[in-house]
């Protein structure tokens, strides 16, 4: 930048001690060095630099100067540096947020696979239950499994639908009837998916029949992973996307609930923080993310 010269070409002269020796550095005129040097003193109204026939040495002020200045040169040199990374497609580092349930199951093979694609990327990969504000926590991109998107502070993009299904171990209805439909649901023995500790609604829908049941208070969580070995256990029914326990279901270790009632689905969602344009590595992330998904199958994994 312009505004910057002077002072890297002063401190380019009172680091090598010699107007030639910096002109040479910096691939200017001696010249063009001497007349940049002697208007930033003009500038600042003092003498930086004594000069002799042999040597070139600071003045108490210029030492002065060069001591305030070399630090805040070489840290403007680190971030235009990172800036310049970002925005390239395949260089700099991406910071990225990501649901717990999700992020043990899918990121790892994800990850890895970027990393051989990507290979001057460096990531910090942040895994949390709780939806994060991705201004506030300086994220990149966030990864989230929730309804459709409300947030009116960020920028989204729709990757698929997530199915989700009621669930509950076999040995539940030892205890309690099995039930037919959605009314037949116990409401001490749902189980809430919330954040703030809430009573969650599970909205099933058969034709043009729908049925909004409110889960139970007594057990509420923000983890899917621990309301899923909760149901394991046969502590109670829970909603949960099909991926967390689609495993278990092969195993009959658990079952499908009111196969003939549709949940609403939620949605996989990449979020932003308001960019004018998406950086070119977020985008590279986004697009590799996307196409990572349709190979395996949107989320069979």
């Amino acid at each position: 930048m312009q505004d910057i010269k002077p002072i890297r070409v002063f401190l380019k002269v009172a680091e090598l001690k010699s107007f030639a020796a910096a002109a040479r550095n910096l691939n200017m005129t001696p010249a063009s060095v001497t007349r940049i040097v002697a208007r930033l003193e003009n500038d600042l109204d003092t003498q930086l630099l004594k000069r002799t026939t042999r040597q070139v040495a600071l003045t108490s002020a210029g030492a002065r100067v060069a001591a305030r200045f070399a630090p805040i040169v070489e840290q403007f040199d680190q971030i235009a540096g990172e800036v310049a990374r970002a925005a390239r497609p395949d260089h700099g580092r991406l910071a990225i947020n990501a649901p717990m349930s999700l992020g043990l199951r899918l990121l790892p093979d994800l990850i890895d696979s970027f990393r051989l694609a990507y290979p001057n990327v460096t990531l910090n990969v942040q895994l949390t239950d709780t939806l994060v504000d991705i201004v506030e926590e300086n994220c990149d991109l966030a990864i989230r499994i929730s309804g459709p998107p409300t947030d009116k502070s960020t920028i989204w993009r729709k990757i698929c639908e997530v199915p989700r299904h009621a669930i509950a171990a076999p040995g539940l209805f030892d205890r309690i009837d099995r039930p037919q439909t959605p009314d037949d649901l116990k409401r001490e023995f749902c189980m809430s998916y919330s954040a703030n500790g809430g009573s969650e609604i599970w909205r099933f829908r058969k034709a043009q029949i729908t049925r909004n049941i409110p889960a139970g208070t007594e057990l509420v969580s923000n983890s899917g992973d621990f309301l899923y070995s909760l149901v394991k256990s046969g502590d109670g029914i829970a909603v949960l996307p099909d991926f967390i326990f689609k495993d278990a279901l092969a195993r009959e270790e658990v079952e499908q609930l009111l196969d003939d009632w549709e949940i609403q689905p939620l949605w996989l969602t990449l979020f932003y923080p308001p960019y004018e344009t998406l950086p070119p590595l977020v985008a590279s992330f986004s697009d590799f993310f996307e196409a990572y998904l349709r190979d395996v199958g949107e989320l069979e994994f």
